[in-house]
């Protein structure tokens, strides 16, 4: 597990990252909870886009080794494509998660009601992994790191605007309502409203069953890139 150490090591000396994993999702803990929209506090409705932030950030550094050439000196190393990636995509998963259970923990302790914790997080980790996987693939469109980074704020603006994570969906023109659908912030915020509504166990299956097919979706687009 070489490669899973060095990339935890990678990613906690970059001050910028740090920001991302503690001083953001301790501020999401502690914004208020609104009178009638979202149905959550707003530091948890709008930790999905931190995710994503967190998920472009962290799959940064892969575009980075492209750049730097790593991993065309990887190829002569006893190390394979699958090794590499899987290894750094366990440790991008580890840290999403750790800050997964964070925010939850510290919602609970701090007084906030969550209505159903556990299966807050398991949403959370299943979008999470979405996330991960919808970076990845969009990071292998780019030999630039800061370039990627970039646009990608703007599709996660869009994204969080169109899938009902902003404001509400109902609030959108009816083709645009339609068109929400294929985004996985739409997947998410559905989660998040059935998490205080939702009685039917089989729509949170569904839910988490659509965003788990997406993340196999992009991971096969985001990894199918050869090495050099």
């Amino acid at each position: 597990m070489t490669i899973f150490t060095f990339a935890l090591k990678r990613i906690f000396k970059d001050k910028t990252n740090l920001i991302f994993l503690t001083m953001f999702p301790v501020a999401a803990i502690f914004l208020p909870e609104p009178d009638v929209w979202p149905l959550l506090p707003f530091g948890y409705h709008y930790f999905g886009v931190l995710i994503l932030f967190v998920a472009i950030r962290l799959t940064g550094i892969l575009v980075e080794d492209r750049q730097k050439g790593v991993l065309k000196r990887l190829a002569a190393a006893p190390v394979t494509h699958f090794q590499y990636l899987f290894q750094n995509l366990l440790a991008f998963a580890v840290i999403l998660i750790a800050q997964c259970m964070f925010i939850i923990a510290g919602g609970v302790i701090y007084g906030h009601d969550l209505y159903e914790p556990l299966l807050l997080l398991i949403l959370f980790i299943v979008f999470s992994f979405t996330a991960i996987a919808l970076s990845l693939a969009w990071n292998s469109l780019y030999r630039n790191k800061e370039t990627s980074f970039l646009v990608f704020m703007c599709v996660i603006i869009l994204m969080a605007m169109l899938g009902g994570i902003m404001f509400p969906i109902e609030m959108l023109p009816d083709i645009l309502e339609k068109i929400a659908v294929i985004f996985p912030t739409y997947w998410l915020a559905e989660g998040l409203d059935w998490v205080v509504m939702g009685e039917d166990t089989a729509d949170f299956l569904l839910i988490n069953g659509v965003l788990l097919l997406y993340t196999l979706l992009f991971l096969i687009i985001g990894s199918i890139r050869r090495i050099g």
